[in-house]
């Protein structure tokens, strides 16, 4: 599964979270136990949600601020063009609806969770 969020810089510049030249990246067990397998070694499929609550903000007060995320119509932009680069990476890619209230269950297989910065990558 990964969960996708647009967001806005202070100088009003939107741009997103999650890399889709990263597909190879190597995060899943071979058979040492070691992560030495990307999704394409192990014939994966991706869920793409996008999910705007991953900028929420919670330094102050009690309530999540959530100003930092794009503007829906960025967002929603955005999020179509990280599954497009991850079709074209031969990934069979599976979407949510954008800005719908989805049940979306996940077991996750193992305390690994990565978090891909375009900013810190230089993307």
């Amino acid at each position: 599964m990964c969960c996708l969020s647009a967001w806005k810089t202070r100088t009003g510049r939107n741009r997103w979270t999650g890399s889709p030249t990263k597909s190879n990246l190597r995060v899943f067990e071979d058979e040492n136990g070691k992560m030495n397998r990307s999704i394409h070694d192990v014939d994966g499929s991706v869920l793409s949600i996008s999910q705007f609550t991953l900028y929420a903000d919670v330094r102050k007060g009690n309530r999540p601020s959530f100003v930092k995320a794009g503007a829906p119509d960025h967002a929603e932009q955005v999020w179509h063009a990280f599954n497009d680069a991850l079709h074209a990476q031969g990934l069979d890619v599976k979407e949510g609806r954008f800005g719908a209230h989805m049940r979306v269950s996940l077991t996750n297989d193992g305390p690994v969770t990565i978090i891909l910065d375009t900013d810190e990558l230089g993307v």
